[in-house]
């Protein structure tokens, strides 16, 4: 069937129409909003079975992929991420509450609470030898310029330095502190060590073992995770006091440039290179709150979401930027002694069959 045909008369008058409403149309989309910000969500949380767990840092393995857990209880424990189970707990590995993984030379090394690491084959889990370097031993780190491990000794007021192609312990460095946390390397022969009892930051010569600065952190009460920039040469900490907040400090003249309010109970900060971004973990407010950094000295709020309380350290996979931590139900019983310094009632407790590896995907 014919279409009748429109007048030209006829669409010269509906063209001013048409044109308007092709225009408002075109206002409409420029003026709708972008599409959502796709947040962190619990991806999974798998418990595994035991008795009360007692717990610290956790090391990723993106490769397998594995995440390693420091349970000081049980040993440095492995947990399959793809099967959702535990694989292997490290021999000779109990009081572990730390691991370093270093993949140059296919080894791992766990932070013994007795001034010990356990040294064993990352490519078969198998352990090589405990080799001991103090009494006392809270974590490690490491450096890649020097090829050294550094582990913290709070109570001994220490560092202590290993050899990470060997486990031969190269030597220790006094420190006045009593309380020394998160580091990270610079990637120049330097670690940045947070001194929790004195609010300062340490810098440390790796190579030579020696002090090179302490700063205060203004504004930043008992620092405690600590990550590094090489780009923007900026330190950021993780700020556990009254006011917790991440600081981010300048390298090389320690100044605190900036502080950024962040959720109580931190005990993890890591910086992503590919996205410009800063994880905190923060276990008394259960939350993972994330910050982009826009210049050195200017960062800006990305997201903060709801975890679980007393995931207060984590791991980050670069590649797909899921973030793994670990927690535990508990109680804070009155008649053993509180950690009042972290949060009043902050549990000293941990129940049977609770510990949890939570996985938070965007």
């Amino acid at each position: 069937m014919k279409r009748p045909s429109v007048p030209a008369s006829r669409f010269s008058r509906l063209r001013p129409l048409l044109c308007a409403g092709a225009a408002l149309a075109a206002s409409l989309a420029l003026a709708a909003p972008a599409a959502a910000q796709p947040f962190y969500r619990l991806e999974s949380a798998t418990t595994i079975k035991g008795k009360s767990p007692d717990w610290d840092y956790v090391a990723l393995d993106a490769t397998r992929p594995y995440l390693f857990i420091g349970r000081r209880g049980d040993g440095a424990t492995v947990f399959d991420l793809g099967k959702k189970q535990v694989v292997k707990i490290i021999e000779q590995s109990d009081e572990a509450g730390a691991i370093r993984l270093v993949p140059e030379f296919d080894l791992g090394y766990t932070a013994n609470e007795d001034g010990s690491t356990t040294m064993f084959k990352l490519s078969t889990l198998k352990t090589l030898k405990r080799i001991a370097f103090g009494k006392d031993c809270d974590s490690v780190f490491y450096d890649p310029k020097s090829k050294q491990l550094v582990f913290t000794m709070g109570d001994s007021e220490a560092l202590a330095f290993v050899d990470a192609k060997t486990g031969n312990v190269a030597g220790t460095l006094k420190m006045d502190s009593h309380k020394l946390d998160g580091s990270a390397a610079d990637g120049q022969g330097h670690m940045f060590v947070a001194e929790r009892d004195k609010n300062r930051v340490a810098k440390i010569d790796v190579a030579q073992r020696k002090l090179v600065a302490e700063w205060p952190t203004e504004g930043c009460s008992q620092p405690t995770g600590l990550d590094y920039d090489p780009a923007s040469k900026r330190v950021f900490v993780g700020c556990r006091g009254d006011k917790p907040v991440l600081a981010v400090l300048d390298a090389d003249s320690g100044k605190v440039v900036t502080t950024l309010p962040i959720g109580r109970g931190n005990d993890g900060v890591v910086f992503d290179a590919s996205t410009r971004q800063i994880y905190t973990s923060n276990g008394v407010d259960a939350n993972l709150v994330v910050y982009a950094q826009a210049d050195a000295d200017n960062y800006k709020l990305v997201e903060a979401v709801t975890t679980r309380p007393y995931a207060r350290t984590m791991a980050l996979d670069a590649k797909s930027k899921k973030v793994y931590t670990v927690t535990a139900e508990g109680a804070a019983d009155p008649a053993k002694k509180i950690n009042s310094a972290v949060a009043t009632f902050y549990p000293n407790t941990y129940y049977d069959d609770s510990f949890t590896v939570l996985t938070y995907s965007r």
